[in-house]
């Protein structure tokens, strides 16, 4: 499939909202990009236009986006790229949509500290490991004393 990958630098302008759906977690917030560029005549940075995107990012990713993130943060996105239209109030729109594979602050504009969040195990991954191991699997599928949920970290 030839979709189309950008990366995004801006900032948040909504806050994220972030949903268990039956495919896994659903963050989605606006995105802001303002390109800039400097004026020589007048010895100053200019802003242009700002293009808003709605960016959604799913499972873990989302999970820790809901947990890391505020209003006015600068961002790094990148993702693929959608473009759709709809008809509203009897007018054609167009939206600009960023599917997030990668998400982080712009450390360019500040600092961060990264938390390392637990780490899913696939269950057909865990048996695996647990029958080469010679180790026992509990009743849940996973090996005993390894269940662990991925959670956004606080």
């Amino acid at each position: 499939m030839n979709d189309t990958m950008v990366t995004v630098v801006g900032n948040v302008a909504t806050s994220v909202d972030y949903r268990d759906t039956a495919a896994g977690g659903l963050a989605r917030f606006r995105f802001a990009a303002t390109a800039r560029r400097w004026d020589r005549e007048r010895a100053v940075w200019v802003d242009g236009p700002t293009s808003f995107y709605t960016v959604s990012a799913w499972r873990a990713l989302g999970a820790n986006l809901a947990a890391s993130v505020s209003v006015g943060d600068p961002l790094v996105v990148h993702g693929r790229l959608r473009v759709r239209e709809e008809d509203r109030d009897g007018r054609r729109r167009t939206f600009v949509d960023i599917d997030a594979s990668s998400v982080g602050h712009d450390l360019s504009r500040g600092t961060c500290a990264f938390r390392r969040g637990p780490r899913a195990e696939r269950p057909d991954a865990v048996e695996a490991a647990a029958v080469g191991a010679g180790g026992g699997v509990s009743t849940a599928g996973s090996v005993a004393g390894a269940e662990r949920t991925p959670e956004p970290v606080s």
